[in-house]
């Protein structure tokens, strides 16, 4: 095949006119210099006013390599530095060009003009409107004197070509990946999977991630990963901040996520960015998402679309351009039904959702987990600790069997092993320490199901009481989820706020808590009545 390089000419490297002008390195005539690379044809191109440059280039390539065609072309740019214009008159001049790839072998010649132009050639010839390779040259290791020839390398993007190259990148890959599990060599196939897509998305989109799982699955230790793997990368240069809005309610939930002006409410003895304004250019992780109030996912909704909310009790907007994590242990798409969660939040938080199974559902993962919290408590406390043979058998087989609930998932597996640590004399964990910790473990759990069942029959034993088990389902069901809704607020008034969250907004004055007494009276429960039976 033929040889036809395109480049363009040097205004400062191709220039000469005197004798001299052989004693130095020109890329442009350098290139037709080479016995093992011939030049059948060489398109130039220059700018108006080096056409006198561009008839010498010409000549003296004619007169070291008679067999090349060299053809000039016009090239007229106001301003080489400019990005945009460079580009588009190369992308015209690549439209109107004729490529044979049948017949032709094209090379890129980079070496010539600014550094914009040399920009913009790579990614047209990345893109393949440059149908060819690219064509890199260099004066020798003396300099420019040394000698004019210099040396050359042809460099083809097509990287599938290159094994080297996408080993390597199937490597970083698999680095994010056990970087993202940390370090553990997981052994779960579905959860493998899930954090090879996780990775991915991670890398490739600043969309909000929604973390799904139940208690203890890891779900803030992963966003932390998240963002450190993202920092890595330089996707992200700020701070990673997280709030549990389990643990903030009303003002103070305002005030932590979106910040307050002083006196704005009592306590408010000054002014407070807020976490959203803390985590600009940064990430933010709100764990238990689904506990937030119907004022907050308002307000967040607006900062996730348009970077932009105000901070309680000021009149100026403020900006921040954080990445988002969510997480949360209950259904969202339960509680848009119920009227706990705003379907439109959801639908915005919900473009990357990923479920993280519980530890039951990973049983051939225990052992790997335990060697890491074996070598984290190690780099916590300075101890190296190890199980005898007998040991590790004895808490594996338990740890794998219908027995074993693992109800908080790996924090119940994190307190099992730096318990067995803390008592395993000279660093070894015996298997007498280990039967004491499964049996630990056993009452534990036990105790807890104990506790969830008195609170199942909560509900049950209040309207037995006040002898109302004669209504209608409708009203039946909606009386319980106002008496849940009771239970877990802290006041009448919070839990009126949280029940009339919208037709509240719609009256100038709204008296939540006596809206909330005059419902319940109906069914002759008052709130002292919840409260004194869940104590």
């Amino acid at each position: 095949m033929r040889n036809v390089v395109i480049g363009l000419l040097g205004s400062t490297l191709d220039q000469g006119f005197s004798r001299k002008r052989w004693e130095y390195w020109r890329p442009s005539i350098g290139v037709c210099m080479h016995e093992d690379l011939l030049v059948d044809e060489f398109h130039l191109l220059y700018q108006g006013n080096l056409k006198r440059l561009a008839l010498q280039v010409r000549e003296d390539i004619l007169s070291i390599s008679p067999e090349t065609e060299v053809v000039l072309h016009h090239f007229d740019l106001k301003n080489p530095w400019d990005f945009e214009e460079v580009y588009s008159a190369l992308l015209d001049f690549s439209k109107t060009f004729t490529f044979d790839v049948d017949r032709d072998n094209y090379l890129i010649h980079i070496t010539t003009g600014t550094h914009v132009v040399q920009i913009c050639m790579f990614l047209l010839t990345e893109s393949r409107h440059f149908p060819g390779k690219l064509l890199q040259t260099a004066p020798d290791e003396g300099g420019r004197s040394k000698c004019c020839r210099g040396s050359y390398t042809i460099i083809d993007l097509d990287l599938s070509k290159y094994d080297k190259i996408a080993s390597r990148f199937h490597q970083e890959t698999k680095d994010d990946i056990s970087f993202l599990k940390s370090g553990i060599d997981t052994k779960n196939t579905a959860f493998n999977r899930l954090i090879e897509r996780i990775e991915k998305v991670a890398l490739c989109s600043k969309e909000p991630i929604l973390l799904m799982g139940p208690t203890g699955a890891g779900k803030s230790q992963l966003a932390g990963r998240i963002y450190r793997l993202k920092k890595l990368r330089g996707q992200v240069q700020g701070r990673f901040v997280e709030i549990n809005c389990a643990t903030v309610r009303g003002d103070a939930a305002m005030s932590a996520l979106f910040g307050h002006k002083k006196g704005s409410f009592t306590g408010a003895v000054q002014d407070r960015a807020g976490l959203l304004k803390s985590a600009d250019n940064g990430m933010v992780l709100l764990d238990e998402i689904g506990e937030l109030g119907p004022d907050e996912q308002a307000m967040l909704l607006r900062a996730i679309e348009e970077k932009i909310f105000t901070p309680l009790g000021s009149d100026t907007e403020t900006r921040s351009d954080f990445q988002l994590i969510c997480g949360t242990n209950k259904d969202l798409f339960e509680y848009v039904q119920k009227g706990k969660f705003r379907e439109d939040l959801l639908s915005r938080i919900n473009l990357w959702t990923f479920r993280l199974p519980g530890l039951k559902q990973r049983l051939e993962d225990i052992d790997p987990n335990i060697q890491y919290e074996l070598n984290r408590y190690e780099e916590l406390n300075g101890i190296h600790v190890t199980f005898s043979k007998e040991a590790r058998e004895l808490f594996l087989e338990f740890a794998v069997s219908e027995e074993a609930l693992w109800s908080s998932n790996f924090r119940d597996l994190n307190g099992a092993v730096i318990r067995m640590c803390t008592l395993a004399p000279g660093g070894r964990i015996t298997r007498e320490i280990c039967q004491e910790e499964i049996q630990r473990l056993k009452a534990n759990w036990y105790i807890s199901g104990e506790v969830q069942q008195v609170q199942d029959r909560f509900l049950e034993d209040l309207l037995k009481q006040k002898d109302i088990g004669l209504l209608d389902p409708f009203d039946r069901i909606q009386l319980e989820y106002v008496i849940d809704t009771c239970r877990r607020a802290r006041s009448l008034s919070e839990a009126g706020r949280i029940l009339y969250s919208q037709s509240r907004l719609k009256k100038s004055k709204s008296n939540d808590a006596d809206r909330l007494t005059k419902y319940l009276a109906k069914f002759l429960i008052t709130w002292n009545d919840i409260h004194r039976l869940q104590a």
